[in-house]
C-alpha cells in the first residue's frame, strides 16, 4: 500500500495536485478479519504522503452491503466492511494521532452500500463534527432508478430530506444525474459537489449538467477518483469538452457577462475553492492564513511559448500534454524542483516491485 500510494502521490504532485482526499476502505484482510491495528493501512498512506510530500485528508468509509436489495457484502467485498461506529472511531483515532500533514474526514460509500439506519447513526455521531463528509451519489442512471425503487426518492433528494439534511460539510461525489430540483436543494444547503470527468467517461456514467452547477454558488471540486487519469488539466479539459460535445457549443463555462471570459480561469477558480472545502480548509489559495502551496509554470514548455499571461490558464488546460509545471510547493516546502522529486527513483523502484508481485498473485 505504501509503495503504490507513494508512487501515485508523486505522480499527482508532478501535475500540480498538492492535497488528496482519500476514500479509505482497507481495515480488513482478504478473509474479512480485522488487521491487528485496523488503521494499519491508514498509517501506510500517511507514511506514503510524508515520503512524497503530499498532504492528505483520510476518509474512512461506511460500507456494509452489496446493493439496495442486499443486506450483506459479497465475499470479495468483505475486507471493505465498516459500520458507522467503526468509521467514527477511525476518524477519531486519526484525528487524535494527527500524523504530519494528515487530517481526517468521513465518507459514506453510497446509498446503495449503506443502510438508512447506519447513515442516521453516523449523522448522530457526527452532529458536532466540523470536517468534510463525502459520499458517492447519483453516479449512474441505474443507481437513481434503484434508489427511487428502494427509498422512494432520488438519491440527492433523499439525502437532503433525511435527518439533519445536507450542509457545508457534505460533498457529493459525481452527482452526474442530479435533477434541476436536486441541484437547487444542494445550492440551498451549502453542500458541494466533486466532479470526476475522466472516471465518469471511463465508466460510461454520463455527463453532469455543468452549466446548472456553475449557475449556483455550489462549491465544485475535481476528483481524480479511480486515477485512470492523473492530471487536473485533463479533468478540466474534459469537464468542458464533454459539455461542448453534448450541446454542440463552444466555451460552455466562460461567462463574459460576469466578467469571466476565460473558460479555464473560471473553472480553475471554482475548483480551487471547492477543493479547499472538500479537504476541510476554511482558507485556500494565495491569501494570508492559507497554506503555502504554489505551482510554478515552466514557460519554456513548447505548448506555452509566446502565450500571453492573460491566456496562460487556457493554454495550460486546452493545449497539448507536456511538462508545464516546473516546481511544486506544498505547505512551504518545494516537493518538485526543476521537474524532479528527490525520492522519485527509489519510490518508482518499490512501486514496480509491488505491482509485479500483485500481478503474479491469483485473483481473489
Amino acid at each position: 500500500m505504501q509503495a503504490i500510494a507513494a508512487q501515485l502521490y508523486i505522480e499527482l504532485l508532478r501535475v500540480g495536485y498538492t492535497h488528496v482526499c482519500e476514500f479509505h476502505y482497507l481495515q480488513h484482510r482478504r478473509d474479512g478479519s480485522l488487521y491487528q491495528d485496523p488503521l494499519e493501512m491508514s498509517w501506510a498512506l500517511a507514511l506514503a504522503a510524508a515520503e512524497a510530500g503530499m498532504q492528505l485528508t483520510l476518509l474512512p468509509v461506511l460500507y456494509e452491503r452489496a446493493g439496495f436489495d442486499q443486506s450483506t457484502l459479497a465475499p470479495e467485498q468483505r475486507r471493505f466492511r465498516a459500520g458507522a461506529d467503526q468509521v467514527w472511531a477511525m476518524q477519531s483515532a486519526i484525528s487524535s494521532r494527527r500524523p504530519a500533514g494528515v487530517r481526517a474526514g468521513l465518507a459514506i460509500h453510497s446509498l446503495r452500500a449503506a443502510a438508512s439506519d447506519s447513515i442516521a447513526r453516523l449523522r448522530e455521531l457526527a452532529e458536532h463534527f466540523t470536517g468534510p463528509i463525502h459520499i458517492h451519489v447519483a453516479e449512474q442512471a441505474r443507481e437513481v432508478e434503484q434508489c427511487i425503487g428502494a427509498l422512494g426518492a432520488r438519491p440527492i433528494e433523499w439525502l437532503a430530506r433525511q435527518g439533519g439534511g445536507l450542509d457545508s460539510r457534505w460533498h457529493l461525489v459525481h452527482a452526474t444525474h442530479a435533477s434541476p430540483a436536486e441541484i437547487e436543494l444542494v445550492a440551498s444547503s451549502g453542500a458541494g459537489v466533486v466532479l470526476c470527468p475522466t472516471t465518469e467517461a471511463n465508466l460510461g456514467d454520463g455527463i453532469a449538467d455543468l452549466p446548472a452547477w456553475l449557475a449556483t454558488a455550489v462549491p465544485i471540486s475535481i476528483g481524480s477518483d479511480s486515477q485512470v487519469t492523473r492530471a487536473w488539466r485533463e479533468e478540466l479539459r474534459w469537464l468542458e469538452y464533454g459539455q461542448r460535445l453534448v450541446k454542440q457549443q463552444r466555451n460552455i463555462a466562460a461567462a463574459p457577462a460576469l466578467g469571466q471570459p476565460s473558460t479555464a480561469a473560471r473553472l480553475f477558480e471554482r475548483v480551487l475553492q471547492g477543493g479547499a472545502s472538500a479537504a476541510g480548509f476554511a482558507r485556500w489559495g494565495f491569501q494570508v492564513g492559507a497554506r503555502a502551496d504554489l505551482l510554478v509554470v515552466d514557460r519554456t514548455d513548447s505548448s506555452l511559448l509566446g502565450v500571453p499571461d492573460s491566456l496562460l490558464l487556457d493554454a495550460l488546460v486546452f493545449s497539448s500534454p507536456g511538462r508545464q509545471l516546473r516546481d511544486v510547493m506544498v505547505a512551504g516546502r518545494w516537493q518538485i524542483k526543476d521537474h524532479e522529486h528527490l525520492h522519485a527513483m527509489q519510490v518508482a523502484t518499490r512501486f514496480e516491485h509491488a505491482m509485479v508481485q500483485l500481478w503474479r498473485e491469483p485473483p481473489h
